[in-house]
């Protein structure tokens, strides 16, 4: 690895902010031209950057089709300010017709952080759960599962688990010799977390976005690959013009696609396979279908761009029928961390430096005061140089949270930079819109208790 790569950790609590070098380094793509529908404050104001794939999402939601939406809470510690814009993008998604799954990693957290599976459980309904249902999630489109009790999550990362080493741990994740071996299997079961809402006994075969912030990223690259590993089939452009299906033959799949043991090919089965393939194709509305077993492949001249996502959908349709496992790689949307009172990473880990969601109205106002500042040193300078609204928790929490008003942001922002707006101002203003944005969540806690157990899933009550 070059020496100045950036690493991600999701463990850690230091991380890179050049999230710039971010896209470019990892492959995520930026969501600058991606047109969403009745965008939330959070995709309007940049603040959710990339993605991976979330067009198939988008497309399913342009035709009505099902699409799922899944995130997962480590049940350890207090949720802070940080997880509600989480909590944002899954409740936007849900309002756009996204079914939620939410995971509770309670096999991690006693794995890696000593909490027991009830004390695991207190947390996630009290804490986490109850905070769900008082920022507004749908429990009718919500199902909440604990990783132990759901056999499936781990099966599945057991039986993909062949299909990675640890040198690619290593890549991905910086993994060395000293790692301990609870952290090497955590990963492969968040790969079953993140896939088995595609199982046809959860939901079945569509499309799944993972919203996230960008340092959980491993987790989706791990994930992809191995879900791509499984594909019977490949989509990809034709160097002509429109798409192109080939075969992707490894062992499970050797005998189906007409492999003999002997290494002789059985041409009768290559055929029928051809001619599935050709009829998955024809059943979206397609007629130029070129079919050419010997060169393997069968090449769609008209497919468009648009036209991938239901093409990827019909050929993994075909591979389940065939015997395969038919997995679509996810989708994912990646935000920027959510600042500190310090100015650095909000982290559970620095209570003095965190607003957490059952923190009282006083104690939100001693935070908010304390916080760093971008404005000058005196009020002299202040009003001579201006303000750095990019550096000022106060305003940063305005922008993340609390501020719905576009036009008003900017009003403050160039304010802020003018020197026109004073620094004690500025958190004045965050103070207020966070106290009644807090006061009214605490509110609505109270209100919606009762619902807490109905987003349990059928397994986890």
């Amino acid at each position: 690895m070059a020496q100045d790569d950036l690493v991600i950790d999701p463990w850690g609590s230091a991380q890179s902010t050049d999230y710039d070098r971010m896209i470019e380094q990892f492959g995520l793509t930026s969501m600058e031209g991606v047109s969403l529908a009745n965008p939330s404050k959070l995709h309007r104001r940049g603040i959710v950057f990339a993605h991976r794939d979330v067009d198939q999402v988008l497309e399913a939601q342009r035709t009505g089709a099902p699409f799922g939406v899944l995130t997962g809470l480590m049940p350890s510690g207090q949720m802070h300010l940080g997880h509600s814009m989480v909590v944002e993008q899954v409740k936007w998604f849900q309002q756009q017709g996204g079914d939620v799954t939410i995971a509770v990693a309670d096999l991690e957290s006693q794995a890696t952080r000593g909490v027991s599976l009830a004390k695991g459980r207190s947390i996630a309904l009290q804490e986490y759960v109850a905070h769900y249902a008082a920022l507004g999630l749908d429990p009718e489109k919500t199902s909440v599962y604990f990783q132990s009790t759901r056999p499936i999550v781990q099966r599945l990362g057991f039986q993909l688990g062949k299909r990675t080493n640890l040198n690619e741990f290593e890549a991905i994740y910086g993994f060395g010799g000293e790692t301990n071996l609870a952290h090497v299997q955590a990963p492969l079961v968040q790969v079953g977390d993140i896939l088995h809402p595609q199982m046809d006994e959860h939901g079945g075969l569509r499309p799944i976005v993972v919203p996230v912030g960008v340092d959980q990223d491993p987790h989706l690259r791990l994930t992809r690959g191995l879900a791509s590993k499984t594909n019977w089939f490949n989509l990809r452009d034709s160097s002509s013009k429109g798409l192109m299906v080939s075969l992707s033959v490894h062992d499970e799949n050797a005998e189906v696609f007409g492999q003999l043991p002997n290494g002789r090919i059985d041409k009768g089965k290559v055929t029928a396979v051809f001619e599935k393939v050709v009829a998955a194709v024809a059943s979206l509305g397609f007629s130029d279908i070129m079919s050419n077993p010997k060169q393997g492949n069968v090449h769609i001249p008209s497919a468009t761009q648009r036209d991938k996502h239901g093409l990827r959908l019909a050929l993994l349709r075909l591979e389940r029928q065939l015997g395969g496992p038919g997995l679509m790689a996810p989708s994912s949307t990646y935000h920027h961390f959510a600042v500190g009172m310090t100015g650095d990473k909000m982290s559970s880990s620095q209570p003095k430096t965190t607003l957490f969601l059952r923190d009282d109205l006083a104690t939100v106002e001693k935070k908010i005061k304390r916080a760093f500042s971008g404005g000058q040193p005196t009020v002299e300078e202040h009003r001579r140089l201006g303000g750095n609204p990019d550096i000022d928790v106060a305003y940063q929490y305005m922008m993340y949270f609390f501020e719905e008003d576009d036009a008003y942001l900017a009003e403050l922002n160039a304010s802020f930079r003018s020197g026109q707006l004073l620094a004690g101002e500025m958190k004045q203003l965050c103070i207020d819109r966070a106290t009644a944005w807090m006061g009214e969540l605490h509110e609505m806690r109270d209100q919606t208790a009762h619902l807490v157990d109905t987003f349990l899933a059928e397994d986890s009550r």
